[in-house]
């Protein structure tokens, strides 16, 4: 399975399947020409990462990264923003193949952990990362781990 690291020139692409995600699972999403402006701009960073699984005329998935100085590693620490798989090709190793890639990239970067936010109640998605290795608890702890979001 080809992966890729997408650029500005793919941010029609990403934005075309971030807003699929968003609407599979009834969440707001801005407009398809507003996602695609902002990805665009993201994508000429250095510390943001897309990955595309398939080739650009046929994308089939795509895991979006950023990445954020922290005092606890001497690299960034990162989040995986979005990670999405159409729904035509999940169960057949597009996601792990995401996920593989990711941890490559953040490897080269020196990246010294990854942080993802799983809806509670998302138990195929809690399963997938659990399977690479994911968890919600602090190491060496049973005490799950909360995130809290407040908007602003």
């Amino acid at each position: 399975m080809a992966v890729f690291r997408a650029v500005r020139a793919h941010a029609g692409m990403v934005a075309t399947m971030l807003e699929a995600f968003n609407t599979e699972f009834d969440t707001w999403t801005p407009p398809l020409d507003v996602l695609e402006r902002r990805l665009a701009a993201m994508l000429d960073r250095e510390d943001v990462v897309v990955l595309v699984s398939g080739d650009p005329d046929s994308p089939l998935g795509f895991a979006l990264i950023t990445l954020r100085p922290t005092a606890y590693h001497d690299g960034p620490s990162a989040v995986l923003d979005e990670l999405y798989v159409a729904p035509a090709v999940r169960d057949r190793g597009h996601g792990t193949e995401l996920v593989r890639a990711m941890f490559d990239a953040l490897g080269v970067r020196g990246c010294g952990e990854i942080h993802i936010n799983v809806d509670e109640d998302d138990l195929d998605a809690r399963r997938f990362y659990e399977s690479h290795g994911f968890r919600n608890h602090e190491p060496g702890t049973d005490e799950r781990m909360l995130c809290y979001i407040q908007e602003l």
